[in-house]
């Protein structure tokens, strides 16, 4: 038995994702690229840092504390220069030169403008001068600007509308929204109005401005065939009745699904060009952002479409003139057919000034890219071998070469990502890094540098800035964890064991509890997200995103992530495992091999105190591994979890699943195992949820109590998909739950602080 206290709470509170990232501030190095793209800045804790790889330079991009002190006698509010209250920062010419036609319009005068204090101002490095600008606003939340900053695109009731960033203009360029129909609008499951409405704004709209500021591409969606969906807030704000809330929401088979058509709306002479070939059907919401300008003034536009089922990909071209279409590349798989290994990435297309489309497919098995003529005609395999491209950085069309990410190439690990280099005919394949480190690279819009942040399990991410050759040309940042050792953090074990097949390799991290003792025993806990669009774990530093298995570590706990056959960045045949197998979620049994193998690696690991925890697709698979391995896992804590995908979005079923028959269905609900649970299982779920709705954890209570099976359930009143505001106190009660029933022990009645926003410049 093992009792807690609430330093035990205290110290596993400061592991969560906002808490950890500010201990390792300089492992989030995120550059915004100025215009031109040959230098940037980032932010890291505090300063702000301006870089000219060309140069060779990295130095504080202004004074703070000079800015920080001439803003105090401005503004009249004491300024910390260790903790600028600065928002939406554009740096102007005269900080890095003569930016001349290239710099927005509005940060020309001025070394750097920024909001504070709801008030708009102007710093000078130069003069050491800080003064209030009127007049200028610059994009907020849900706004989007133009590459020049001359305008502001915004959505009003469904429709675009534009406003200058002097505010003396603000013109409507489309006025046809109605209900359920409108421009620039994610599709309404994934939409997160709940979430929005808990921030107090609206998301920005999905839409592209033309390189030359002139023209927006936008789509125009249309739910009004899709059935409604209706949500119950039991306990408003205001106090009274429960309101409802009703919106669109497609389910697998329903023969009303959104469709939309793209849109080019002109600025200045306020018209707008439809597609003429009509709408299409949308099941995925990333196609809402798979569309993109070509040539340097936006001669035109490209564009994927995906089948409903998944299985075709096309890239359409669309003259904006016109709204003509036609299209270029079609690839048919029997299985869902991507743009990139992991949905929502980057799609791998680049079409060439010559015509020319360089294409990723994993026709061969792996994830490779092609090289079409000009007429999409005659593709030519550009790289090779049993290993995935992962990331499309740049491509120089004068030297005709590529630069990408690639995993597969470190024997040890496949999920490394190493940057190479070649020829667009194949030839002169390079690896321009060869380490055991995992390279989370980019580069600017144009290309040219490269931005390395090469990590491990164990070492944040070391930031530097490479050339075309793979050489440093100026180094960032080197991180330590010294702040995180100091809590008792240790870095996770990466490991390889076989999967439920006995053949298979698979991999995974392996926690340890703080203050370990290998001759205690101590319970597991996987942590589990079974995708299958998105892989649970990873080789880099940031490998869980939340934090929450360093802080059940620092309870005591051992904690476990795997990835099982089913999820990508293996190549094509392990992640077709999952296809229409989308009840095994993720292989649970791989898991169950996993975790059983590493307790005869680790006689301190006890195997038969198993628990298991996850959100949303990982909620699905808490439930199911309780209900379809019950003499395995013992307790487990499943937050909104979509338990019934046959009444799920119609994404995950059709196109993942396959099989929308009634046996189909069946295999991938968890109402129907319910009278299979023996363990322990907390269900805890937002009534606002309006992604995985409420009643999917309704459903599997129906189901339990039908069987007569106890179960815990947590319905947290005004809660959304991410339970903002509200996870503080799910955390704690998940970290109760698993203290009660793994460590047989009272939990000692801490209570955890709202958890703080988790700032955009600490996220890697």
């Amino acid at each position: 038995m093992t009792r807690l206290t609430d330093a035990d709470y205290a110290r596993a509170e400061q592991m969560l994702a906002p808490y950890r990232a500010r201990r390792v501030p300089a492992a989030g190095v995120l550059p915004e690229w100025l215009p031109g793209g040959d230098r940037f800045w980032y932010r890291v804790g505090p300063r702000f840092v301006l870089v000219d790889p060309a140069a060779g330079t990295r130095r504080d991009a202004f004074d703070h504390d000079r800015l920080a002190a001439a803003l105090s006698r401005e503004s009249g509010r004491a300024v910390d220069a260790g903790d600028l209250p600065i928002t939406s920062v554009e740096f102007g010419a005269e900080l890095y030169g003569d930016g001349g036609a290239e710099q927005s319009a509005n940060s020309r005068t001025g070394a750097v403008r920024f909001t504070a204090f709801d008030a708009r101002w102007e710093w000078s490095d130069r003069t050491g001068t800080c003064r209030r600008v009127d007049g200028d606003e610059p994009a907020g939340p849900g706004e989007v600007a133009s590459p020049d900053g001359a305008w502001v695109a915004f959505r009003r009731g469904g429709d675009i509308q534009v406003r200058s960033r002097d505010g003396k203009q603000e013109v409507a360029l489309t006025d046809d929204a109605g209900p359920d129909t409108g421009y620039g609008g994610a599709i309404a499951p994934l939409t997160s109005r709940a979430l929005m409405r808990a921030v107090g704004f609206d998301a920005p709209p999905l839409l592209a401005w033309s390189p030359d500021s002139t023209r927006i591409l936008v789509h125009r969606a249309d739910e009004r065939d899709v059935a409604e969906q209706v949500l119950v807030e039991s306990a408003p704000p205001g106090g009274g009745r429960p309101v409802e809330h009703r919106y669109r929401y497609p389910m697998p088979g329903d023969e009303g699904q959104a469709t939309m058509e793209w849109t080019v709306l002109d600025v200045a002479a306020r018209t707008a060009v439809r597609q003429q070939d009509g709408p299409s059907t949308v099941v995925s919401p990333a196609a809402l952002e798979y569309r993109w300008w070509t040539g340097r003034n936006g001669d035109a536009v490209h564009f994927l479409r995906q089948s409903r089922d998944g299985h075709t990909l096309e890239l359409r071209r669309l003259d904006p003139a016109t709204g003509a279409t036609a299209t270029l590349i079609s690839e048919t798989g029997k299985t869902r057919v991507d743009p990139a290994p992991q949905y929502g990435e980057p799609p791998m297309v680049r079409v060439l000034d010559s015509g020319e489309v360089l294409w990723w497919s994993q026709r061969d098995g792996w994830g490779h890219l092609y090289l079409y003529d000009a007429h999409g005609g005659t593709a030519t395999q550009v790289t090779s071998g049993r290993w995935l491209v992962r990331r499309l950085l740049w491509v120089d069309q004068d030297r005709r070469q590529a630069w990408f990410l690639a995993s597969g190439l470190v024997a040890a690990d496949p999920y490394l990502r190493q940057i190479c280099r070649i020829g667009l005919d194949g030839t002169g394949f390079t690896r321009l890094t060869d380490d055991d480190l995992d390279h989370n690279a980019v580069s600017p819009p144009e290309g040219g540098y490269i931005v390395d942040r090469a990590s491990t399990v164990a070492a944040p991410p070391c930031a530097s800035v490479l050339d075309g050759d793979g050489r440093v040309l100026v180094e960032l940042e080197r991180p330590g964890t010294g702040e995180l050792e100091r809590l008792g953090w240790t870095p996770p074990e990466r490991f390889r064991t076989l999967a439920a097949d006995g053949t298979t390799p698979i991999y995974g991290l392996l926690w340890r509890p703080h203050g370990f003792d290998p001759g205690r025993r101590y319970p597991v806990i996987d942590h589990v997200y079974p995708g299958p669009q998105v892989a649970r774990t990873a080789a880099s530093f940031d490998n869980t995103g939340t934090g929450e298995p360093e802080a059940l570590a620092a309870l005591g706990f051992a904690v476990v992530a795997v990835d099982g056959r089913g999820t990508p960045g293996r190549g094509k045949a392990f992640h077709d495992h999952s296809y229409g197998a989308l009840g095994d979620a993720g292989s649970l049994a791989d898991h169950v091999a996993a975790i059983r193998e590493l307790g005869h690696r680790h006689p301190w690991l006890d195997t038969g105190r198993v628990g298991i925890t996850g959100h949303s697709g990982g909620g699905f698979a808490t439930a199911r591994a309780l209900l379809a391995h019950p003499e395995f896992y013992k307790v487990g804590v499943a937050v909104a979890g979509n338990h019934d995908n046959g009444v799920y979005h119609t994404l995950w079923a059709e196109q993942y699943h396959g099989d929308i028959s009634d046996e189909g269905r069946r295999a991938i609900s968890n109402p129907a195992l319910a009278g299979n649970l023996e363990g322990k299982l907390l269900l805890v779920h937002g009534e606002l949820d309006d992604n995985v709705h409420p009643y999917q954890t309704l459903r599997l209570v129906d189901a339990l109590v039908a069987a007569d099976k106890d179960v815990d359930m947590l319905l947290v009143p005004g809660a959304e998909h991410a339970l903002l505001g509200r996870m503080h106190h799910v955390t704690r009660r998940a970290w109760d739950y698993f203290v009660r029933h793994l460590h047989a022990t009272e939990p000692p009645g801490y209570r955890l602080a709202p958890l703080p926003p988790f700032p955009p410049h600490m996220a890697s």
